[in-house]
This record gives C-alpha cells, sequence and structure tokens, in this order.
C-alpha cells in the first residue's frame, strides 16, 4: 500500500471518528434537541457534492495474446499506471426515515490523467505518458446519521453503497510506442463504495445543510481492450489490459431536504396590563395625632388621581382609633383624622360634594387588641372609592 493510501485512509479514521464517538441511541435522546435546526432527515432530499480524486497506482497486466506480442519484441508484459490527482463529482436523491436511517440513489463521475506507465521495460518505451481515465457509476447508498450531545450544529454520518461503474480509457499511450496503447475503451463492472461525512445545518434555512466526505470508491478488475501497437516499427497484435480501479475522494457540497419542520415563530411576549387602581387605600397616623405624615399625603394623592380612573361617583373617608383612652375621645380623635384626610383629598382636587367624612372611635379595629394596648394599624383612616 503507497504511503499516500496510507495517509488518505488515516484521513479517513479521523474524519470517521466524531461520528463514532457521537453515535447514542436514537430513541428518547433527540428530545435534548427539539431547537436545533436540523438533527435527522425526514423524508425526501437532494443533494450535489465535488472535489478532489486521487486514484491509486495499478498494475496492468496484459492477456495471452497481448503479453505474448510483447515479449516477442522484447517487452515485458506487465506495466504500472500512476496517475495524477483529480476531480469528482456526486448528485443524489433519497429518502430520510426520521431515525438516523436514510437510502439514496447516487450518481457521481470522477476523472484522472495518466502520469506516467512503468514496467514495460525494454522496445525504447519510456516513462512519460498520456491518456486519461473516466469514471462513471450509478450507486443505491445505505447512510445512517449520529447525534452528538450539546452539539446539534453537526450531525456526522457514515454509509455504504453499491451499484454499477463503467470505466473510460481515452488515448493511453507511452513514448515510444508509435500510437495510443489504447485509444479508446469503455468497460463497466460491480462498484462499491465506503462514505463518512459530517452535515452542517444552516440554522437560517430548515433543511438546508452543508456537506464534507470522504468516499472510498473502487469497481471490480476489468479488462480495457487495447489496439494494435507498433514497436520498432514492428506491429503487435491488440488485446487487453486488467488493472484495478481504487479511488479516494474527499468532497464538499450541499444538502435539502424537503419538508423539515420549521422553527416555531418567536412570539413577543405579551404586555402585561396595567394593574387596576386600587379602590381602598389606607393613611395611618401617629399616636394620638390627628396630622398628616408625608407619606400619608402621598397615599391621598394616589387615591385622588385613581378616583378619576376608576370613574369612581363617590368617596368614603372613615377614621379610626386604637384601644388607649375613653371611647369619647376616640371617637372626636377618629373624626379629627377623617377630616384631614378629607381636606388633602379637596386640596388634590377632589369635590368636596363626593366625600362621606365618618369617625368610629375604637370600635372597628384592624387588628382585635384589649383596651390600653397602642396598636398602629388601629390608628389610621381608610379611604374607599365607590
Amino acid at each position: 500500500m503507497s504511503v499516500f493510501k496510507t495517509t488518505l485512509m488515516a484521513g479517513a479514521a479521523l474524519l470517521a471518528l466524531p461520528a463514532v464517538a457521537g453515535a447514542q441511541p436514537m430513541t428518547g435522546f433527540f428530545d435534548n434537541f427539539r431547537l436545533a435546526p436540523q438533527q435527522t432527515v425526514t423524508g425526501l432530499y437532494i443533494g450535489a457534492g465535488a472535489g478532489g480524486n486521487f486514484l491509486e497506482n495499478s498494475t496492468l497486466r496484459s492477456d495471452s495474446r497481448l503479453a505474448a506480442g510483447l515479449a516477442a519484441n522484447g517487452v515485458a508484459g506487465r506495466g504500472r499506471a500512476i496517475f495524477e490527482p483529480g476531480y469528482t463529482g456526486v448528485i443524489s436523491a433519497g429518502w430520510g426515515f426520521g431515525n438516523g436511517l436514510r437510502v439514496e440513489v447516487e450518481g457521481n463521475f470522477r476523472q484522472n490523467d495518466f502520469e506516467k506507465v512503468r514496467g514495460f521495460q525494454g522496445a525504447g518505451l519510456s516513462n512519460r505518458s498520456d491518456g486519461i481515465q473516466r469514471t462513471y457509476g450509478a450507486m443505491a447508498n445505505l447512510l445512517y446519521d449520529f447525534r452528538i450531545p450539546g452539539a446539534p450544529w453537526v450531525v456526522p454520518y457514515i454509509g455504504g453503497g453499491a451499484g454499477y461503474a463503467w470505466r473510460q480509457w481515452d488515448n493511453m499511450s507511452t513514448n515510444g510506442a508509435r500510437g495510443p496503447i489504447v485509444s479508446s475503451a469503455i468497460e463497466g463492472g460491480f462498484a462499491y463504495q465506503a462514505i463518512a461525512g459530517a452535515a452542517f445545518p444552516i440554522p437560517a434555512v430548515p433543511g438546508l445543510a452543508v456537506t464534507a466526505e470522504y468516499r472510498y470508491f473502487a469497481t471490480d478488475m476489468t479488462d480495457m481492450n487495447t489496439r494494435a501497437i507498433n514497436v520498432r516499427n514492428v506491429g503487435v497484435a491488440g488485446g487487453q489490459l486488467r488493472s484495478a480501479n481504487e479511488n479516494h475522494s474527499v468532497l464538499v457540497g450541499v444538502r435539502y431536504a424537503f419538508n423539515q419542520p420549521r422553527p416555531a415563530p418567536v412570539m413577543a411576549a405579551p404586555v402585561a396590563a396595567a394593574p387596576a387602581p386600587a379602590r381602598t387605600y389606607l393613611v395611618f397616623f401617629d399616636w394620638d395625632r390627628a396630622d398628616l405624615t408625608d407619606r400619608a399625603r402621598q397615599i391621598i394623592a394616589d387615591a385622588a388621581q385613581n378616583a378619576r380612573l376608576v370613574s369612581s361617583t363617590r368617596i368614603e373617608v372613615s377614621g379610626h382609633a386604637d384601644r388607649t383612652g375613653t371611647a369619647v375621645y376616640n371617637q372626636r380623635l377618629s373624626l379629627r383624622r377623617a377630616e384631614a384626610v378629607s381636606a388633602e383629598l379637596v386640596r388634590r382636587g377632589i369635590s368636596r360634594d363626593e366625600i362621606t367624612v365618618q369617625g368610629f372611635g375604637f370600635d372597628r379595629p384592624l387588628v382585635p387588641t384589649a383596651m390600653g394596648v397602642r396598636e398602629p394599624q388601629n390608628r389610621r383612616v381608610e379611604i374607599v372609592l365607590r
């Protein structure tokens, strides 16, 4: 195996490693990625890719007729074809089952130039060569998508395929042989391939993904028909040259899956309705006092403002006292407190005719207490908007 092939296969193993390491059971795990742009393909999809193709060097084995003719003229009947890097293209259409499995059909094309032909010794044949090898294939593939926890942006996959391929040689020649060894020959045979790659979903376009792949593609040994060639001005009967066809391809492409679920539209957060203005306000007083504090004036201002918002038609102002002192004294004190609040409401724009003022002494405590207890919450005025 050549150093180049070893390097390519090591690269393929590195490419496939994230897929193997990220393999997870298909059921249940996907629930963690419901917001991912694309995890597995469901339904019809199409794809295309292009990239470089590296064709392994192959031994050229002559059939008995061609070998005998070459040997009679001092030429060994076995050589070795060495190819230059070339290019490849793939188009495919397939179906995803939503659980990671995909099946697809594919058409592919590969082309590489002959760099030189070695091994045909004698007869003045040199190593410099010309010619082109083209391969056309039709394949059926089975692939499997993996998921990596915490990485919905990448979906590794592996797979394989089988089908039929046609190999074409055009004007294969080597210096010293008058005319091409093979002017044009097309032979077909069984083909197979292994695939390792990764898809990178595009969040802005559901169903669209960029793909990167490594492919090993090979065909059965095929016999390529040669024409009669001249060696030292002696005609050598044509025959067949047999060689392997093993390819390493690296491709970048795109894939689009139809009917993929669209992400849910981002809904604007509902604007919370403004809370309805309160209809009851409490104004508290110091012990044995009826004058208004700054906090008390602020509460009264809020009540005056909200009286218009709730379309109030009547405002009840009720004064209260704690259970210290006599009933008669606390009755007068609660009324003074109510009058102070009423006056502040009027100052805030409320008509005096809309206000009803009452004093209840300590008969309606907010917090029930024994006589003589100074309870701050009982020293109050209640403003009720009706």
